[in-house]
C-alpha cells in the first residue's frame, strides 16, 4: 500500500540495517553526515560543500536528521544557525569510513567522472578510510599531511593508527599536495613515485618513515620486505 503524502518511505523490516537505512538511506543524507564528521557547519557551508543538492532538499534533509536525533542546531532560533552531530550521529563515523573504504576500492583505476568535484576537507576522512590497521608499523611515530592547506596527521602508537585534525608537533614525515592529486592517488589513478618525481607531491622527513607511511595507507610496498644489503649500505640523501 502506498504511503500517504509527506510520510517517508520505510523498508518495514525488523532489522537493524533496515532501520538504519530508514534514517540515512536517502540521497545526500550520508554526505551531509560526512561534512559534519569534520565539525559543525552552517547551512551555507553545507550548501557550498554539496553542489547540486538544492536549498529546499538540504533543508528537508536537515530537518529529518534533526527529528531523528542525529544532528542538532548549534545556535537554535538563529537564521544563520549551524549544525553539529549528536552522540547518536557520531556513531555513524565507522560505517561512513567503511563505505568510503569500499568506494575507494570500487573507483580504483576508473576514469574520473567529468565535472566531479574534490575538496581538501574530504582528505582526512579519505586517509582514515585508507589506513590499514593490519599494516601499522612497529614504531610510534606521526605522519603529517597538508592537502591544499587542510592539515591533519596520522598518529601511530601502541600498534594502532589514528587520524587527527590539525598539525602534529613532531612529525617524522610530512606529505604535501593538492586536493586533485591527493584523490587521484587515493583512487589509484596516479603512481605515488611518479607524483613525487613530478613534484605533484612533496615529501620531507625521515627517509625510513616515508615508506612506512605509504605502506600504512596502501600506496606503497611493505618496507619489511625490502631487500637488505648490510648495515650502512644504503644512506639517505
Amino acid at each position: 500500500m502506498a504511503k500517504p503524502a509527506g510520510v517517508r518511505r520505510t523498508y518495514d523490516q525488523e532489522c537493524g540495517l533496515a532501520h538504519g537505512l530508514d534514517v540515512v538511506g536517502e540521497r545526500w543524507t550520508l554526505l551531509i553526515i560526512r561534512e559534519l564528521l569534520h565539525g559543525p557547519c552552517r547551512y551555507h557551508e553545507l550548501l557550498e560543500a554539496l553542489p547540486g543538492i538544492g536549498t529546499n532538499l538540504l533543508a528537508d534533509r536537515l530537518a529529518h536528521l534533526t527529528e531523528a536525533g542525529l544532528i542538532e542546531p548549534t545556535e537554535p532560533g538563529r537564521r544563520t544557525a549551524g549544525y553539529a552531530l549528536t552522540d547518536l550521529g557520531r556513531m555513524l563515523r565507522e560505517p561512513v569510513v567503511g563505505l568510503a573504504r569500499f568506494g575507494l576500492r570500487v573507483a580504483a583505476g576508473q576514469p574520473r567522472t567529468e565535472g566531479a568535484v574534490t575538496r581538501a576537507q574530504w582528505a582526512a576522512l579519505a586517509i582514515e578510510a585508507m589506513v590499514d590497521q593490519e599494516r601499522v608499523p612497529p614504531v610510534d611515530e606521526v605522519y603529517q599531511f597538508d592537502v591544499d592547506g587542510e592539515r591533519f596527521h596520522v598518529e601511530v602508537a601502541a600498534g594502532r593508527a589514528a587520524v587527527r585534525l590539525g598539525d602534529a608537533p613532531e612529525p617524522v614525515a610530512t606529505i604535501m599536495t593538492e586536493a586533485d592529486t591527493f584523490f587521484e592517488l587515493g583512487m589509484r589513478r596516479l603512481d605515488p613515485i611518479e607524483a613525487v618525481i613530478s613534484g605533484a607531491v612533496r615529501v620531507s622527513g625521515t627517509p625510513a618513515a616515508v615508506p612506512r607511511c605509504l605502506w600504512l595507507i596502501g600506496l606503497g610496498s611493505d618496507p619489511a620486505a625490502a631487500p637488505r644489503f648490510g648495515r650502512g649500505a644504503v644512506a639517505a640523501r
